[in-house]
């Protein structure tokens, strides 16, 4: 199995998950080589890191001829890798550079992952592909427009689109989607001190931030046949059931 943004804190949690499950799993990096490596040695022969840049076909088709010749099948595929850019940006100071980057980092990186999975499932005739959303394509995010939109439409349009044209070439396969909310990662350190994090959970019942340990057990659970072989086209949202309105005063 293949985990894209398997060096960032999400990704590497989910590694992390599915090898405790018995997987052998290829640990996808952009920029995070040394820490992709570095999990690759902890887990041992159950796991090979393999970089490439997702926002460019060719080193995407690439990455999943690696995967496939380091270890084998690759029938699931938790796409996790996603950029949030930090600086709060209204759309009336939102350039045009950083809107399309961001939609190429998030939306692009994640169409081209689908499209080289979907086309091991060809070849295969099953498998199970998990999309890494965002509460910020629920209910947007102020400043971040750019983000929330790649997100809406990776676990709107992208999903419900692809759980229908899989089973065109697998009746049993499945796509569905996990959209964590605020979780302490690498995008977020820094961000989430004391205080931080008490205005964010007053729209959250259960008032406390995610661990990537969190989101990496849903991805899981979506992942497996045996745990959820009849849930397609679905949103996991793990966000300590987070609303778009103030829960506490």
């Amino acid at each position: 199995m293949l985990v894209t943004g398997g060096s960032g804190g999400i990704g590497s949690a989910c590694v992390r998950a599915f090898a405790a499950e018995g997987a052998r799993v290829a640990i996808h990096y952009h920029l995070g080589r040394e820490r992709a490596d570095a999990l690759a040695d902890e887990l041992g022969v159950t796991a090979v890191a393999v970089g490439a840049d997702l926002t460019e076909e060719d080193q995407v088709d690439r990455l999943f001829a690696e995967t496939r010749e380091a270890i084998g099948l690759i029938d699931v595929c938790a796409a996790v890798a996603g950029v949030w850019p930090r600086d709060d940006e209204p759309v009336w100071r939102l350039s045009l550079a950083r809107w399309e980057m961001i939609l190429r980092a998030n939306l692009t990186a994640t169409f081209l992952t689908a499209r080289a999975f979907l086309r091991e499932v060809k070849d295969t005739g099953h498998g199970s592909l998990v999309l890494v959303g965002s509460t910020a394509g629920r209910f947007g995010e102020a400043g971040h427009a750019d983000y929330a939109s790649a997100k809406a439409a990776i676990q709107v349009g992208l999903l419900l689109s692809l759980k229908n044209e899989i089973v065109r070439i697998a009746p049993s396969a499945r796509v569905n989607a996990v959209a964590p909310g605020w979780t302490y990662s690498e995008m977020t350190r820094g961000r989430l001190d004391e205080e931080e994090v008490e205005h964010l959970t007053r729209t959250m019942a259960l008032r406390k931030v995610a661990v990537a340990e969190d989101i990496a057990r849903a991805v899981v659970v979506l992942a497996s046949d045996q745990l959820s072989g009849h849930v397609t086209g679905e949103v996991i949202t793990v966000a300590g059931g987070m609303e778009g309105r103030l829960l506490h005063p």
